[in-house]
């Protein structure tokens, strides 16, 4: 999931476009009334493929780029004012890090080493989760604009930038990249990232207010949860990577170190089981490839871990009510529409 504010300024950018968003939205099966609240939470493959898909159909290649431009610090919600009243721009980036799951679990941003190893370098990566959900290159590019963008903002502009790395080949002109960011942008890289000075990751906020910052950063302790803390997500990204090789609990309590009746007893806690976590990421993951890839369906069956296309049959008919066919044709008509 990401908070809707995600989606500040898509409407009107869409209207500017000449396109139709209630149109866009409702494809996608997300409600205009959901969006118009920053806190309501949105299915970020929804997200994703809606913001693609505008940028194809809009003919509008730097989408990510322009929503990025709109946008500011507050999209965040409650986890910008902890950010905001940070001293340092090294403890503001903690508390991204520790805490970007209120706004969307599956993006995380970190601090890592430069890729070129340049000397005084470092990396402000931004990354989504890819056993959860599928790449998006107008979703990395809307993010990564948007951390640039808060990061100017807090800092005056003075951020002290080296390079921009983004994993995917230009979706525009090279110059609408260099002219956005104001710096060298390389593509096909291992990961999003800006690269700046570290001295940057020092630099003081002088109107900075610790006490409003714990306020803010209990406040982010008591009412949200972190799901990367919850035996099931460990569960179903272990699954996310082994599918094909049909695992099972004994398998999956082994690698979380754990006893099969403890993993168990941890995950009905959590109100689920290792069976309904096994069904939600095989229908997850055979929906995407059924409706986002031109794949084979007895693929698609060894791909999620049924041992013939039979077992994919009867279980798309469970979830969805009709056959991997009818579902494919059913999604592409409505992409297309």
């Amino acid at each position: 999931m990401i908070r809707a504010a995600s989606l500040r300024g898509f409407t009107s950018l869409v209207e500017e476009l000449g396109g139709d968003p209630k149109r866009l939205l409702k494809r996608f099966e997300l409600s205009p009334y959901l969006i118009a609240s920053d806190d309501e939470l949105i299915p970020i493959d929804a997200h994703d493929s809606m913001l693609d898909t505008a940028a194809s159909e809009l003919h509008c290649p730097d989408l990510g780029l322009r929503l990025a431009a709109v946008q500011d610090l507050s999209i965040l919600g409650p986890l910008a004012l902890a950010i905001q009243e940070s001293s340092t721009v090294a403890a503001a980036l903690q508390c991204a890090s520790r805490f970007l799951f209120v706004h969307s679990p599956a993006l995380r941003v970190d601090v890592e080493p430069d890729p070129h190893d340049r000397r005084g370098v470092v990396a402000l990566t931004y990354c989504k989760d890819l056993r959860e959900s599928a790449y998006s290159r107008q979703g990395i590019e809307l993010g990564l604009g948007l951390f640039f963008r808060i990061a100017e903002l807090l800092l005056g502009g003075r951020i002290g930038l080296r390079s921009v790395e983004i994993p995917h080949p230009p979706l525009s002109p090279v110059r609408r990249y260099t002219d956005f960011f104001g710096s060298d942008v390389k593509f096909g890289r291992p990961v999003a990232a800006i690269c700046v000075d570290r001295r940057v990751l020092d630099e003081c906020f002088t109107d900075s207010d610790e006490a409003v910052r714990q306020f803010a950063i209990q406040y982010l302790t008591d009412n949200f949860t972190d799901p990367g803390n919850e035996v099931r997500v460990h569960v179903r990204r272990i699954l996310a990577t082994t599918l094909a090789t049909q695992p099972t609990l004994l398998h999956v309590a082994r690698l979380l170190s754990m006893h099969p009746r403890t993993l168990q007893r941890r995950l009905a806690d959590e109100g689920t089981s290792f069976d309904r976590v096994l069904d939600d990421i095989r229908r997850d993951t055979a929906h995407r490839l059924i409706t986002t890839d031109d794949v084979r369906f007895a693929q698609v069956a060894e791909f999620v871990g049924f041992a013939e296309q039979a077992s994919l049959s009867h279980a798309v008919r469970r979830w969805y009510g009709m056959s991997p066919r009818e579902l494919r044709r059913t999604t592409n008509s409505r992409m297309s529409h």
